[in-house]
């Protein structure tokens, strides 16, 4: 059994009250020797240098998280560092594994709900002595402690994600995205926008990437498992069987997406999501969180401007989205001891530095799990989508964190993606999603 001890928190309950703003954190790692360990470096005493190796699951900020490290280095000059960052249509866990496994092991590296800290536990070092740890919004590091007050990791930030959608091309088809709270709401709205495809100059509604499980099987399905899971990820990982209560909602806002998308939807990857359907206006609204907003102001500036995010409709639970941590930061502790600081230094850096805070604040455009940003601004409009959905209590809890390892990748998503192929039907996939998981979890 997983022996951090977990509090349990309500859906919504992480953010409620939490004075929270703008930014990002992201990892950076450094070509160290075998272990991460620096090399050679024996700590870095006497002016020698400390390399710092992180490995990290969130490409979207690779470019702007390796300028950043360029500033700290270049304020530090005994520190090296360099970025590994796997996402995308690569498995990260998977990667962080074999790292391991090889002895190549990073300094710091991301984690991501409690299937993952259980099994790199043994190797993370106490973070209950970082600033960053301290400064933590309440609600965002209880998972990750100890009835000791031992702290396992640092949050990397607070994410949200919903139907982002294209202000313009509402406007010219006439629809209010403030108006759409239930499925009914949506479903006429994207009648009414997919009618008037040729004369708004777009190829469909939506662009579903079936070619990526993870946004069907991991935040689609979250939306309609969060009420039958207490929103916690804890929850989710404790559970032996799954029920899918919400399986009939599920099914029908998958097909609506599917059915309104740009084909082939299994070929459909993120990238062409975002950066091609999206980003060059072929399409009115995409399913995807707060994180693409630095890929959109790279591709078109004024476009980045005129989005919107919308929560995902969910009877009983109208007008909430989806919030949570993505992700922790975990530091190598099979490192000596002055590598392991310069770690936690370069961490609390990042997150509390007048520098780092204006940093991630502008250029990572998140949201932050820290105090003292009550007086920076929100930079993006879908940050500020999550802020305001964050302080207003109006949150689904992220359950998804919480899946057997592999379940998402391997068993439910790929069901998914055979049902969209016409290999399965809807009842098929269900049932042996639901199979799945009560064999993962013997």
């Amino acid at each position: 059994m997983y022996n951090i001890r977990y509090k349990k928190m309500k859906a919504g309950a992480i953010l409620t009250g939490a004075s929270v703003v703008l930014l990002a954190a992201c990892g950076n790692e450094s070509g160290a020797g075998p272990g991460g360990m620096g090399g050679t470096n024996n700590g870095g005493g006497d002016g020698e240098t400390i390399q710092l190796n992180i490995m990290q699951g969130k490409v979207e900020f690779n470019e702007q998280f390796n300028e950043l490290a360029d500033q700290y280095m270049s304020e530090n000059e005994n520190i090296q560092i360099e970025i590994t960052s796997v996402g995308g249509g690569t498995d990260y866990f998977t990667q962080l594994t074999t790292r391991f496994s090889s002895g190549d092991e990073p300094t710091i590296f991301s984690v991501a709900g409690p299937n993952e800290i259980e099994q790199f536990q043994d190797t993370m070092a106490d973070m209950s002595d970082t600033e960053a740890a301290q400064a933590a919004l309440e609600g965002t590091i209880e998972n990750v402690t100890h009835e000791d007050g031992r702290v396992d990791a640092i949050p990397y930030n607070l994410e949200g994600y919903g139907f982002i959608y294209n202000r313009e091309i509402f406007e010219q088809a006439g629809i209010d995205p403030e108006s759409l709270s239930t499925y009914e709401d949506l479903e006429a709205a994207v009648e009414t926008i997919d009618s008037q495809k040729e004369d708004l100059g777009i190829e469909a509604v939506f662009a579903l990437p079936g070619a990526e499980s993870w946004v069907m099987g991991d935040h689609l399905a979250n939306v309609y498992l969060s009420p039958e899971l207490n929103g916690n990820p804890v929850d989710a990982y404790n559970a032996e069987s799954l029920e899918f209560e919400r399986s009939d909602e599920f099914k029908r806002m998958l097909d609506l997406q599917m059915n309104h998308s740009v084909e082939p939807v299994l070929s459909l990857d993120y990238s062409q999501q975002v950066e091609e359907y999206f980003s060059l206006g072929q399409v009115a609204m995409i399913q995807q969180g707060n994180w693409i907003y630095p890929t959109l102001e790279q591709m078109d500036p004024e476009l980045a401007e005129n989005v919107g995010m919308i929560p995902i409709p969910l009877e009983g639970h109208e007008d909430q989205l989806p919030v949570g941590v993505p992700n922790y930061w975990a530091v190598n502790s099979n490192n000596d001891e002055a590598t392991v600081q310069a770690a936690k230094d370069f961490l609390d850096w990042m997150y509390l530095s007048d520098e780092g805070k204006e940093f991630v604040v502008n250029e990572f455009n998140f949201v932050p799990a820290y105090e003292g940003y009550e007086d920076m601004e929100i930079s993006d409009p879908l940050s500020q989508t999550v802020y305001d959905y964050s302080q207003s209590g109006d949150t689904i809890g992220w359950v998804f964190t919480g899946f057997p390892t592999g379940y998402q990748l391997n068993e439910f998503g790929p069901n998914l993606q055979a049902y969209i192929a016409g290999e399965m039907t809807w009842e098929e996939a269900i049932e042996a999603s639901k199979e799945a998981w009560e064999s993962m979890r013997e």
